[in-house]
């Protein structure tokens, strides 16, 4: 097990990481022109404290919070004042606020070369030993601190304040060795649209602690690049939570396997040197010091979204996240917060050398690892836990993503990798593959790679990150989940990708920029022609039909004329990774109409929540579509804001009938059969058509042990319905404890999961057996008009192509007489007969109830704990193993859930073995 380091020998470390520093280190003494001080009270009296710009002490300003303005007016005054700084803005917030930094050293001038040097060390294919063992003696380690990535969570950004201000203005010696051997770099906040709004999501609704790998973002995008500038061996992520208490790392398992071993060792030292320095400190003002703050709870180190996980797999740095609870006052969230920070420099700045000397060996590692195809194993750190799934026996060297269909989709993935300096190759000539495993669980001999195919080899130090984000399954350790179990990219994007154990060396050169665009130009009378299967080709498509490019549809292909062939066009394909291929004739075909989308938002729900603000980042701002609200009200009294459109879009949600009466249902319905669209997304989106009559699915039970954690399952598709135009045969569906569908009579089963021995998922699951054969995408015909289903959400986070690929289908759904056949306005009986059943119980729209699993023998004990906080708990018992599952009607995450966490420590307090928690 990875547990902390807790000899004697880390005592001294604390003591040299929290106490000020008489001495000059080494590799610092011959700049030093003048002694520091041993009074931690002495600043430059030239440089501005918080309190004095802000006009009030941070943490007791409550008559109002510090605002995004004076966080970059005051990291401005700092750096004006202060030779040891250096701001500067990373990038833009969806609403154009800038994101300010401030970077610490004392060698500003130096910093970028610094840096430069500690990029070196990341690769030692190009870098001596000798060389990497000169940085780590003479050059400072990279620590970033990070705040407010949650908006309403605002005390790590004031604490950020105070730190920037004690390492811009400090005398004493522990600022000195703080500044000798670091280079801090200060992000007070990360969601400035949050914070203005005291909300946790940004303006589009994203959770920007789960956007890290698909930085879908602008936030997030522009912060990585600057992470890829300044590559951090620390990074601290301050957050908030309920209660009162401080949580800091050693974090909960699961930890993702692939995570080095010295990133893990840090983070529990780190936790450490924050435990000494919370007594040292005298931070718990309200409580006695062992009951102040918790570890080994609640936060885990396993989805690759996260700002711990990512600079930890793909930095190789100590990514920690950093919770105090909300209920405390101001005054205490922010010193706590400062102390932490102040403590985690300190022993950065004591460990600096072996911190670096470490960070060339993550990488070396990573290098013979993926030369030998060797996965890490499964670990765990909590002292009670063992690892109850480990890492197969399997050899990994080469991964490779097809090029036979999907192109787009799949150069929109090699950049994402380029983008976090992997190495991929492009395939120039075929290559057999002897030994081969097909995602899906599946084996081949002698695969035929084709030219233009992408090789990602193993063999690279970012081998760590390669597995983490394309390997197949992230093969869980321990069944405790704060989020989703699986984030395959492939799999997320629907691309056909298979690996290898083999050694092999394909002729392949290295990709240096995304692919796309128009190659050779067409002749003026003639076309430019794409496929129209990805989520990338969709884009276009879409912002094309917004230029007023009359495209037409053949087939599967868009055909638009020579004349829109022009410049700005050609960027936008490449940058979307379609090639225009030119053709003799004219765009000749079906013309597509650019869809009049409204967007259901109920009774008045909010524009950032859930799937609705996903919906308004993918369709208005990804694809260009103008989006006009729809109420309850428009449908039920068929106003033109309602009828004017061509397609509603009903988001996921709580509410099973969406608030319509008869009329608003009989509206709908007349609505459809005119020739229009309802695409409905997950429990509101298809119980809502339910109710109103449009389908004859079904809500199947599930099981009372059923989970389903965040994970992949392969589903058949029906190409008899144009939503599955450009998807293939067999397909995979991300599912997150989506609603059951039992298969349309009255429809087409577009997706449904498959049966026998075809069936396969990855992740997390229990019981998952239960939805073979049902429905997952439902197309069904209403006059000549469709109500096009989701059981999932296709838009989840907005990372899942294939997804995206039907949604985008069933926009641009051509309607045609043959299916406007198969029913009439009127309710077909199947359908009257599904409408009558009951709704479900409501135990949450976006996110899953959560549930607690315990011996059977122990379930007396552990109700009587749950009924401590809730009495709206529901047992069940099933086999030796008992499930206490709590509702979550507002759709809450476990880190804003009101007791959950609280109730966990309780239970793991009184001796209770937990056999598993989903949040």
């Amino acid at each position: 097990m990875r547990l902390p380091r807790m000899a004697g020998a880390t005592a001294l470390l604390l003591m040299a990481a929290l106490t000020p520093q008489l001495a000059p280190t080494p590799a610092t003494a011959a700049t030093r022109t003048t002694p520091c001080s041993n009074d931690p009270a002495a600043h430059l009296g030239t440089v501005p404290s918080p309190e004095t710009f802000l006009g009030f002490p941070l943490g007791l300003g409550q008559q109002r919070v510090v605002t995004n303005a004076e966080i970059r007016d005051y990291l401005s005054a700092v750096d004006k004042a202060s030779d040891r700084v250096v701001s500067g803005t990373l990038g833009t917030s969806v609403l154009g606020q800038p994101l300010p930094y401030a970077v610490v050293s004392n060698k500003p001038g130096a910093v970028d070369h610094l840096a430069a040097e500690i990029r070196g060390l990341r690769d030692p294919r190009t870098m001596r030993v000798d060389r990497a063992r000169r940085i780590a003696a003479d050059r400072p380690a990279i620590v970033w601190i990070a705040g407010n990535v949650h908006g309403g969570e605002k005390s790590g950004a004031d604490a950020s304040l105070k730190t920037l201000y004690e390492l811009a203005a400090g005398l004493s010696c522990a600022v000195r060795q703080r500044n000798d051997n670091l280079i801090t770099v200060i992000l007070p906040t990360q969601n400035p649209d949050g914070r203005d709004a005291g909300r946790r999501q940004n303006e589009f609704g994203f959770d920007l602690n789960r956007d890290w790998f698909a930085r879908t973002q602008p936030e997030t995008d522009a912060k990585i690049e600057l992470l890829r500038k300044y590559p951090p061996q620390v990074f601290v992520d301050a957050h908030e939570m309920g209660g009162q208490r401080y949580f800091f790392p050693p974090n909960a398992d699961p930890i993702h396997h692939e995570i080095a071993d010295a990133p893990v060792d840090w983070i529990n030292r780190i936790g450490a040197a924050n435990k000494a320095g919370f007594g040292y400190n005298g931070a718990c003002t309200d409580t006695v010091t062992t009951e102040c703050y918790f570890n080994y709870d609640t936060y885990d180190l396993f989805y690759m979204g996260y700002g711990d996980t990512v600079p930890a797999t793909g930095f190789g740095a100590a990514g920690m996240t950093y919770e105090k609870g909300s209920a405390s006052a101001v005054q205490d969230r922010v010193q706590q917060q400062f102390n932490t920070q102040w403590s985690t420099l300190g022993w950065a700045a004591a460990n600096k050398r072996e911190v670096l000397t470490s960070y060339y060996k993550i990488w070396a590692d990573a290098l013979a690892e993926g030369r030998a195809g060797a996965l890490e194993p499964n670990e765990v750190v909590q002292p009670t836990n063992e690892v109850q799934f480990p890492v197969p026996d399997v050899t990994i060297r080469s991964y490779f993503l097809m090029p036979n269909r999907q192109l787009a989709d799949v150069r929109r993935l090699v950049e994402r990798l380029r983008r976090m300096d992997v190495e991929v190759y492009e395939v120039k000539k075929p290559l057999t593959v002897r030994n081969a495993r097909i995602f899906g669980g599946r084996s081949a001999r002698n695969v035929t790679v084709p030219a233009g195919a992408y090789w990602i080899p193993m063999d690279q130090p970012q081998k760590h990150w390669i597995q983490a984000t394309l390997g197949e399954d992230p093969y869980v350790p321990f069944p405790y989940f704060y989020d989703v179990s699986s984030w395959s990219n492939p799999l997320l994007m629907g691309v056909d990708t298979m690996y290898t154990g083999d050694a092999v060396r394909p002729r392949a050169d290295l990709v240096r920029r995304i692919e796309g665009g128009i190659f050779l130009a067409a002749p003026p009378t003639g076309s430019y022609t794409y496929p129209l299967d990805s989520a990338s080709a969709a884009q276009l498509t879409f912002r094309l039909l917004g230029q007023g490019v009359a495209a037409v549809r053949a087939g599967d292909a868009v055909r638009i004329p020579a004349t829109a062939g022009t410049p700005a066009v050609d960027r936008l394909a490449r940058s979307l990774g379609v090639t225009l291929t030119p053709r003799l004739r004219p765009a000749t075909g079906t013309a597509i109409e650019l869809p009049d989308v409204g967007l259901f938002r109920g009774t008045g729900i909010s524009t950032t929540s859930g799937s609705y603000g996903e919906a308004r980042y993918v369709l208005g701002q990804r694809w260009g579509l103008t989006l006009s609200p729809v109420t309850t009200a428009d449908i039920n009294d068929n106003t033109p804001a309602f009828t004017g459109r061509t397609v509603l879009l009903v988001p996921d949600g709580g509410n099973a009938t969406g608030g319509l009466t008869a009329t608003g249902q009989a509206n709908l319905r007349n609505w459809i059969a005119q020739g229009h669209t309802y695409v409905g997304l997950r429990n509101e989106g298809t119980r809502l058509a339910r109710a109103a009559g449009l389908t004859s699915t079904t809500e199947k039970p599930k099981p009372d042990d059923y989970l389903v954690i965040g994970s992949h399952l392969r589903v058949n598709t029906d190409a008899n319905s144009p939503v599955a135009a450009g998807r293939p045969a067999e397909d995979f569906e991300f599912n997150n404890d989506d609603p059951i569908l039992n298969p349309s009579t009255t429809g087409v089963n577009v997706a449904t999961y498959s049966s026998g021995d075809t069936f396969w998922s990855n992740g997390y699951t229990v019981h998952a057996d239960v939805l073979k054969g049902t429905a997952t995408v439902v197309d069904e015909p209403t006059g000549s008009g469709h109500a096009v289903l989701f059981a999932y959400n296709p838009l989840f986070r907005a990372y899942n192509e294939s997804g995206l690929q039907l949604l985008a289908n069933a926009l641009l759904h051509p309607g045609s007489d043959a299916q406007a056949r198969l029913s009439t306005p009127g309710v077909d009986p199947a359908r009257a007969a599904a409408a009558a059943q009951p709704a479900p119980p409501n135990l949450g729209g976006e996110w899953r109830p959560s549930r607690i699993e315990v011996a059977a023998g122990d379930l007396a004990r552990t109700r009587s704990l749950v009924d401590r906080y809730t009495s709206a708990a529901t047992v069940a018992v099933v086999g030796d193993s008992a499930y206490v599952t709590i509702p979550n009607p507002l759709g809450l995450p476990f880190d804003e859930h009101p007791f959950l966490r609280d109730l966990v420590a309780d239970l793991r307090t009184a001796g209770i073995p937990l056999r598993s928690v989903v949040g």
